[in-house]
């Protein structure tokens, strides 16, 4: 009965209270920039991530307070080279992964991504690597499917003109089946599954009731796909899957399931998502100009291959540093001991992480007007170096992106299809906010999911000089 007296519970209430607050002010983060409430608290945080908004409000926390900045009381985020290097680049793979990674599991597995410590990662990279590697994307079995792709998608462009095409969808049957596509892509499961992050007992518990208002994430077409496909021998020599079979490898069919339907969400969520965002940019009035210059060069260079076209390169790049594919937080654990990180001590256990979007934008130094789509950029001497070293869109070190020559590849190869036969221009019936960013866990989307264009069939020495622009422009005030 005596824990059951009010005095007590209250007594016991302030107590706690006064040394949570005290471990609080004493951390070893107190001195670190950031806004006061994150000393204390991380709901602001978390507020933000529930509503698709976290990339948004760490930026505005680094514009305010630097390249460094406490962002929740064990959590800290960083926008310098310095803080890519020692995060993600030291001892080749820099630190540990977080549990934020477990979402990423499948069918109970961890793959590859998901993976938390380097050395497990380090084994698993071994066997996927191979088919990662520039050497094997160039080959032509990989190229042909890519081009077989590349042109089923122009055909339904053609098919488009006169009327709209969305490219939210379209850009993404680049990369898989249709009906595959539209489940992994319109995935709505951003509250659920951070629910189950944040309290997975919780979760556990009204798991069957929350799902009814957020929904889980369900891909069963894309899992009898990669089951099933897993369960054949014999698959083409390029591929992941043949790599995976080798029996020296001794893998097992689910985890061979897992690590594909991983690689094929993955393609789907990022590569699609960047183009997207990319394509609608440069169908902008103010960068007609990109356009105009794009097209010149693939026109001037008809047999050149993807991969040697400068001003192509330099558009990709602009694309993927003003919408990088993973524009989110990658979180890691400070190893034990702690280290200091961009002249700051931070302390072991504390989750420390760089964002995409962040990096490429606060030190304009190396990225002048950093809001400005400017693919000359890359095409500059001056700063070659240091833009490459802050481009962070396949993250950095060990476990930067193995996909990233693929989705290279990809991107370079649909852009030079669509813009030597086609303008692309805005539909009036997009709103503003629609192409707003819409956090996804560690991917984005636009807000409206929809990208509405107009595609203008530019033939022969036609240019965009000649189309009459003027009557498809479309004002964003």
């Amino acid at each position: 009965m005596l824990l059951l007296n009010p005095l007590l519970l209250g007594a016991t209430c302030l107590v706690l209270a006064i040394l949570y607050v005290y471990r609080c002010v004493a951390s070893p983060l107190r001195s670190l920039p950031g806004p006061k409430t994150s000393l204390f608290s991380s709901w602001i945080l978390k507020y933000h991530e529930l509503h698709a908004n976290r990339t948004r409000y760490i930026h505005g926390l680094h514009q305010r307070y630097g390249p460094v900045v406490r962002i929740a009381p064990n959590e800290v985020s960083f926008a310098s080279l310095e803080g890519v290097k020692e995060i993600y680049g030291s001892g080749g793979s820099g630190y540990d992964k977080t549990e934020f990674y477990n979402l990423f599991t499948i069918y109970g597995r961890r793959t590859m991504f998901s993976t938390l410590n380097k050395e497990d990662h380090a084994r698993r990279k071994r066997v996927l690597a191979d088919r990662y590697a520039n050497t094997n994307i160039l080959k032509s079995g990989s190229l042909d499917g890519i081009r077989e792709r590349s042109r089923r998608f122009v055909k339904r462009c053609s098919k488009s003109v006169g009327g709209t095409v969305d490219l939210f969808a379209f850009t993404i049957m680049l990369l898989t089946d249709e009906e595959i596509m539209k489940q992994v892509t319109f995935d709505d499961s951003l509250q659920n599954r951070l629910i189950q992050y944040y309290n997975p007992t919780l979760h556990g518990i009204i798991g069957s009731v929350l799902s009814l208002f957020a929904k889980p994430r369900e891909t069963p077409l894309a899992d009898d796909l990669v089951i099933s496909a897993t369960a054949k021998t014999s698959p083409e020599q390029f591929t992941l899957l043949s790599r995976m079979q080798d029996k020296n490898y001794d893998m097992a069919q689910i985890d061979m399931a897992a690590e594909c339907l991983d690689h094929m969400a993955a393609g789907i969520d990022t590569t699609g998502d960047a183009l997207c965002f990319l394509m609608w940019e440069i169908s902008q009035p103010g960068s007609w100009h990109v356009q105009r210059r794009l097209r010149d060069e693939l026109r001037k260079n008809p047999e050149a291959n993807f991969d040697k076209l400068p001003y192509l390169d330099a558009v990709v790049s602009e694309g993927l540093r003003c919408f990088p594919a993973i524009p989110m937080s990658l979180p890691r654990y400070v190893p034990a001991g702690g280290r200091t990180i961009d002249g700051y001590f931070v302390p072991g256990g504390t989750i420390v992480s760089c964002q995409a979007y962040s990096a490429h934008r606060i030190d304009e130094a190396v990225f002048p007007q950093p809001e400005t789509f400017n693919p000359d950029r890359w095409l500059q001497e001056a700063g070659e170096l240091d833009r490459k070293r802050l481009f962070f869109a396949f993250a950095s070190g060990g476990r930067g992106c193995i996909g990233k020559h693929l989705a290279l590849a990809e991107m370079k190869i649909l852009l030079r299809d669509v813009y030597s036969r086609f303008a692309t221009l805005p539909d009036s019936s997009m709103a503003a906010g629609d192409m707003e960013m819409s956090d996804q866990l560690i991917s984005s989307q636009p807000r409206g999911k929809k990208c509405l264009l107009r595609l203008v069939p530019v033939d022969g020495d036609e240019t965009l000089e000649i189309v009459d622009m003027s009557e498809h422009a479309v004002r964003y005030d």
